[in-house]
Parts: C-alpha cells; sequence; structure tokens
C-alpha cells in the first residue's frame, strides 16, 4: 500500500510497503529503492542518488515504520539538509484520496455502450424511483403488498447504516438503491483506506437492521400486533444472511478484514477457534444451515488469508481486530437469538425462518 507522498525537487517521492516484508521507494514512476522489512516497529532508510545542474545530489528518507497501530515517522534529506519531516497515523490515512488510475480510451462495443448507459442512469435519481417501483412490484406479485412494503421498509433500514457510516468517514454517497430480486444497494463515489471504515461501513447495515428487528419485537411485547414480531423475525433473518462470511455480502468484508489485519500464528488460531465456536453454537441450538454456511464462508476466508498482503487497506490494530469480532459476534448472536425465540410460538408463519436455518 502507499505509505507516503510528498514532493521534492519538482518530482514526486512515493513510499510503498507492505506488512509481507517489503518497501519501495519511487522517483516518480521510478523504483530507485528497495529495502526490506517486517511487521513490527523498525528503523528504516532509503537512499539514492540524483544529477542535475547543481551535479550529484544524495537523497535520504529515513523514519520508523509500525503498522500496528499504525505509526510512520520519517525525515527526508537532500546532502544530509532537511527538507521535510513529520508523523502520520491511522486518521491522516483515512482521511487520504484514492488515486484514481488512468483512464484507458474508450472502444466502441455494445457492451461498452450498455455500461455506459448504466452509468448514466445510476446518476440520475429518477433510476431509484423506478427500481423502488419494481421492487415493490415484485415482491407484491411473490408475496403480498403488505409483506413488500415491510420488506422494502427492511432494505432501505439496513441500507441507511452503511450511508451513515459512509457520511461519519466523510465519503460522498450516491444514496440507496433497491433491485427487485436482488435486496439494495449503499453507493458512494469516493474509495475506502484503511480496514476500518471497511469493517464499519460493512456491519452498520446488519446492525441497523438489528436495531430495527429489536424495536420491532418490543413493539410486538407492548401490542400484541403479530405483524411487528413477523417484521422482527425476518429483517432479523434478511440481515443475519447479510452476515454470513462469504463475500460480497457485508460479513464476507468483516471477516476478511479482520482476517487479513492478523500477521501472528496466534490471532490466526483465535480466528479459526472462532470460528468452530461459531459453528458448534449454531449446531447445539438446530441452525443446522447457518452453521454449515459459517463453516463454508470461514473456509474460504481461510483460503484468501495468504492474499492479505497484496491489499492496499490500511490493516486493523490489535484494538480494533477485537472490537470488530466482538461486534459481528454480538449481531450475529442477536439476529439469531430473535430468530430462535420468536421461533419458539406456535405460529407456523413466524417460526419459518427458525426453520429455515434448522433445515
Amino acid at each position: 500500500m502507499q505509505l507516503l507522498e510528498i514532493e521534492c525537487l519538482g518530482q514526486t517521492l512515493r513510499l510503498e510497503g507492505s506488512m509481507a516484508g517489503w518497501q519501495q521507494l519511487f522517483w516518480g514512476d521510478q523504483c530507485v529503492s528497495q529495502i526490506n522489512a517486517n511487521a513490527d516497529s523498525e528503523s528504516f532508510l532509503h537512499q539514492f542518488s540524483l544529477q542535475n545542474e547543481q551535479g550529484e545530489l544524495q537523497v535520504e528518507l529515513k523514519g520508523s515504520l509500525q503498522w500496528q497501530p499504525f505509526d510512520l515517522q520519517f525525515q527526508l534529506l537532500v546532502n544530509e539538509e532537511l527538507l521535510h519531516e513529520n508523523t502520520l497515523n491511522e486518521k491522516d490515512i483515512e482521511q487520504r484520496q484514492v488515486t484514481q488510475g488512468e483512464k484507458q480510451p474508450i472502444k466502441f462495443s455494445f457492451v461498452g455502450m450498455a455500461g455506459l448507459g448504466l452509468k448514466l442512469l445510476k446518476s440520475a435519481k429518477v433510476i431509484k424511483v423506478l427500481f423502488a417501483a419494481g421492487s415493490l412490484a415484485a415482491y407484491s406479485w411473490l408475496f403480498s403488498i403488505e409483506f413488500a412494503i415491510a420488506l422494502i421498509l427492511c432494505l432501505v433500514f439496513h441500507e441507511y447504516g452503511h450511508i451513515k457510516a459512509m457520511k461519519y468517514f466523510g465519503l460522498k454517497t450516491k444514496g440507496i438503491y433497491l433491485i427487485p430480486f436482488v435486496g439494495g444497494l449503499a453507493l458512494s463515489d469516493d474509495k475506502i483506506n484503511t480496514r476500518w471504515q471497511d469493517i464499519v461501513i460493512s456491519i452498520m447495515g446488519p446492525f441497523f437492521g438489528l436495531i430495527l428487528s429489536i424495536a420491532c419485537l418490543i413493539g410486538y411485547w407492548l401490542t400484541d400486533i403479530e405483524i411487528l414480531a413477523g417484521l422482527a423475525v425476518f429483517n432479523a433473518l434478511l440481515n443475519l444472511f447479510n452476515m454470513l462470511p462469504v463475500l460480497p455480502l457485508d460479513g464476507g468484508h468483516v471477516l476478511k478484514s479482520i482476517a487479513f489485519s492478523i500477521n501472528s500464528k496466534v490471532g490466526l488460531v483465535a480466528c479459526v477457534l472462532g470460528a468452530a465456536l461459531g459453528v458448534y453454537i449454531s449446531y447445539h441450538f438446530g441452525l443446522a444451515l447457518l452453521g454449515f454456511l459459517l463453516a463454508i464462508g470461514s473456509i474460504e476466508i481461510f483460503f484468501e488469508y495468504k492474499r492479505r498482503h497484496l491489499s492496499d487497506l490500511l490493516p486493523l490494530n490489535r484494538y480494533a481486530q477485537i472490537v470488530s469480532a466482538l461486534w459481528y459476534i454480538i449481531t450475529v448472536g442477536g439476529l439469531s437469538a430473535i430468530i430462535w425465540f420468536v421461533g419458539q410460538t406456535a405460529n407456523d408463519a413466524l417460526s419459518l425462518p427458525l426453520k429455515i436455518l434448522g433445515s
């Protein structure tokens, strides 16, 4: 990932590195220095020579880098004269604007024109209304108008959680799109820089869904209106499936960010044991389908673990890993508890989500 970018003698000096154990220094597009490093706190020194009108210049970039928590201290010297020094932390990385790659020339094709048309439609507000109307019609045709309205309410509340998280990090949002037979999408114009941003944005949708289910369940206890219990349990099922550790679902992003931030065998063992415990608890309470999907998703994340150093996202620190894991467990546990509790009633419709998870 890109660690540092500064101006030096009219050219861009860029430092890139990875927890895998390497650092590269670029002068413009040319790599001028490469050293081995590791994930622990360690000093570094990059040196190279430049030739200009004044003769040969000796450039040094030195400092110390700690990945978890992220802390970069550096000094830039030319002929032993200090030009620049600074300290960067995770907040600085979060606020950094992601540099977009060069745009390739557009070649005419019907597929390309269709894609361009879709992008133009996505930017128009009218497409949101069309998608929402299509979703309402589709779900009304499959179920009923009442169920369709309730389902769309759940989807909007879920996606609003993602939007709130995006705005918290200062990302520009395009809004919520309801896609018939697919669900909803919360879109942003900006790219993220850190795993913590990925965690918060991903988990806030299901967490908002958990809050909605709890509110509906409390309303059911106070009023005995069964439609509130139905809304609580089906919304819990919808958000629980979103929390499965399967990409591109929200849960897949959460567990991938946690796993990709771990750089020790102890942490990896803890993840494996946590996944095994989740599968065991699911089967213990008769949620066989949930346990099976958790196992499959965890295996998928595990096989991608070796690719973690290829990511440009800043990894989570130890504290953020623990908070993320607990947040995931609380959200999944809360959604599962609602489904299990409501499923104990004699109403076949209300117990359907529990039967689905127990299949």
